[in-house]
C-alpha cells in the first residue's frame, strides 16, 4: 500500500459539512458547506502545493535570509524559499501532527515543536476545527514549554474557492487602511496608506486587470464583536467571508496569483490571517515575546452564503 504524500486523514462530517484535516502540517485539506466546496484544497492524493490550508507557526511570511537576532543571540533558519533567499512560514508545514480528540462538530491537532538549527525554544500547539451553522471556525493555542522567552508568530493560508472565474472578475472587500510595500524578493520596504492606490478595497470592488495581490495589510476595521471581515464575491452570487479576531490578527495577508487562469485549478484567492508582518523577527513589528509557561490563542473563520 502506498502512503499519501500527506499522511493520515481525519473526516469530520455532520448534516451540512464535510471538513478533512491532514497529518502533515496540521492542514486544512478541504471543507465542504451545504454541498458547496468552499476552499480551494488539494487531492486527498496529491502533496500539498502553494501553502493551501497550512499553519505558519512560529512566523508567517518571510524571514530576509533566514538570519534574525533576538534578545542579543543572532541565528540563522535553513532557507525554505530559496529562489529569493528567504525562510519562508515557519517550522510546522510538513510537521507531523496527531489528533488530539474528535467531536460531533469538532477535531483537534496537535504537535510539538522541538528545538532545531535556528530556533531555540520548545512549543506544544493544538489547532481546534469546529463547524456549525455559520461556517468554519479554526481555534489555535501555543505555549512556549521552554526557560526563555521565544520569539512568536502565527499565520494560516486558506485560499477560499473561486471556481473557474477569471481574477479580474472577482470582487474583494478588505478593510484594511494601510499595506505593506515589499521590493523584488517580496520583503517588506515601507508601510503606505491604501488610499488612492490600487490596494485599497475598503469598498468592494472588482480586482480588475491592474493590480494582482500578494500584500500584507494593517489596521484592519474590526466590526462590533472584535472580528475584522474580508469578503470574496463571485459573479455568480457566491460569498466567502475570511474573519479573523483583530486582538489576535491585527494583520493579514491577500494573494491573488492562485486565482489566475493559467494555474492549475482549483482556483482561489488567499486570505490569511497573521499575528504580525513579513520579517517580524528582525523588524520586531507585532512580534509576540512567549514568557515561560505563557500561552497565546487566537480564532479565525470562514462563512459563505449564495
Amino acid at each position: 500500500m502506498t502512503a499519501r504524500p500527506c499522511g493520515t486523514q481525519w473526516t469530520l462530517t455532520t448534516d451540512l459539512d464535510e471538513l478533512c484535516v491532514v497529518e502533515v502540517g496540521g492542514t486544512l485539506r478541504s471543507w465542504r458547506h451545504a454541498r458547496e466546496e468552499v476552499l480551494a484544497g488539494f487531492a486527498p492524493d496529491a502533496p500539498i502545493d502553494a501553502g493551501r490550508g497550512q499553519q505558519l507557526i512560529p512566523w508567517p511570511n518571510r524571514i530576509r535570509d533566514g538570519r534574525y537576532t533576538f534578545d542579543g543571540t543572532a541565528r540563522q533558519l535553513p532557507i525554505t524559499e530559496v529562489a529569493l533567499g528567504n525562510a519562508s512560514h515557519g517550522l510546522l508545514r510538513w510537521a507531523p501532527w496527531h489528533l488530539v480528540d474528535q467531536g460531533e462538530n469538532h477535531l483537534t491537532v496537535g504537535v510539538t515543536l522541538h528545538p532545531q538549527p535556528g530556533w531555540s525554544w520548545t512549543l506544544t500547539v493544538t489547532t481546534r476545527y469546529a463547524v456549525g451553522p455559520d461556517g468554519l471556525s479554526v481555534t489555535s493555542r501555543v505555549v512556549n514549554e521552554s526557560d526563555t522567552v521565544a520569539p512568536f508568530g502565527a499565520g494560516w493560508h486558506p485560499y477560499v474557492r473561486t471556481e473557474s472565474q477569471p481574477v479580474e472578475k472577482v470582487v474583494l472587500e478588505i478593510p484594511a487602511a494601510e499595506y505593506v510595500t515589499v521590493d523584488d524578493r517580496l520583503l517588506p520596504t515601507g508601510l503606505e496608506l491604501v488610499d488612492g492606490t490600487p490596494y485599497d478595497f475598503r469598498e468592494a470592488r472588482e480586482v480588475g486587470r491592474s493590480v494582482r495581490l500578494d500584500t500584507a495589510y494593517r489596521g484592519l476595521r474590526a466590526d462590533e464583536d472584535g472580528k475584522w471581515r474580508v469578503h470574496v464575491d463571485l459573479p455568480n452570487g457566491t460569498r466567502h467571508t475570511v474573519w479573523g479576531e483583530v486582538e489576535a490578527f491585527p494583520w493579514l495577508q491577500v494573494f491573488t496569483g492562485k486565482a489566475e487562469a493559467q494555474h492549475a485549478p482549483p482556483h482561489g484567492v488567499a486570505v490569511e490571517p497573521m499575528t504580525c508582518p513579513p520579517d517580524a523577527f528582525n523588524s520586531g513589528e507585532s512580534l509576540i515575546r512567549l514568557e515561560p509557561g505563557q500561552s497565546w490563542t487566537g480564532t479565525w473563520g470562514i462563512s459563505t452564503s449564495s
